[in-house]
């Protein structure tokens, strides 16, 4: 590969990862400030340190409850206030975790149909180059390849609705049970 083509093709990752970079820098740029702070809140409850703390706090309270430290228990054995305390913030944190995984999943969704685009539209690149491919061939008489089942299989069209119906139906056979393939069959 010569320094020119290796330049040419840095270039071309570099504009690709600049483009990805600014979608997500839009995307983050478009949340608001109570996705911001659910998702800041959901990611310092993911830390393993704050995993520590709980336990920490949680043994302070049961030790100065239990009567260990000499002090007077503010919320005796059963512990009823640090009961309804980490119910609440099991409560809060799992909405918060809820909200962030929606956006997440509204984030993976635009991704998906941003990928989805272009697959179908390099599908019909390759398919436009692959009839080039065909008239240049015939055009010098080479025909082995260009008049293969599968050349020209793979230089038409190709129909999503009907690959993606194929799809789904190869994926309904395969989630039934080995006792439904049995009664089906």
């Amino acid at each position: 590969m010569t320094t020119s083509s290796r330049t040419e093709r840095s270039t071309v990752a570099d504009e690709n990862i600049r483009a990805v970079a600014r979608l997500q820098e839009k995307a983050a740029r478009q949340r608001t400030a109570l996705q911001c702070a659910a998702d800041r809140i959901v990611a310092i409850a993911g830390r393993e340190s704050t995993v520590a703390i709980h336990a920490i706090c949680f043994a302070i309270w049961i030790a100065l409850n239990t009567g260990i430290a000499g002090i007077r228990p503010f919320d005796p054995f059963p512990f009823v206030f640090l009961t309804m305390i980490v119910s609440l913030e099991a409560i809060f944190l799992t909405l918060f975790v809820l909200a962030t995984q929606n956006r997440m999943t509204v984030d993976a969704d635009r991704r998906a149909h941003l990928d989805l685009q272009v697959n179908l539209l390099s599908e019909q690149e390759m398919t436009l180059v692959l009839q080039m491919l065909r008239e240049v061939c015939e055009h010098l008489g080479l025909h082995e390849t260009t008049r293969s089942e599968k050349f020209m299989e793979l230089a038409r069209r190709t129909d999503v609705t009907m690959l993606a119906a194929h799809v789904e139906r190869a994926l309904d056979t395969n989630e039934k049970s080995p006792t439904q393939k049995a009664a089906a069959g």
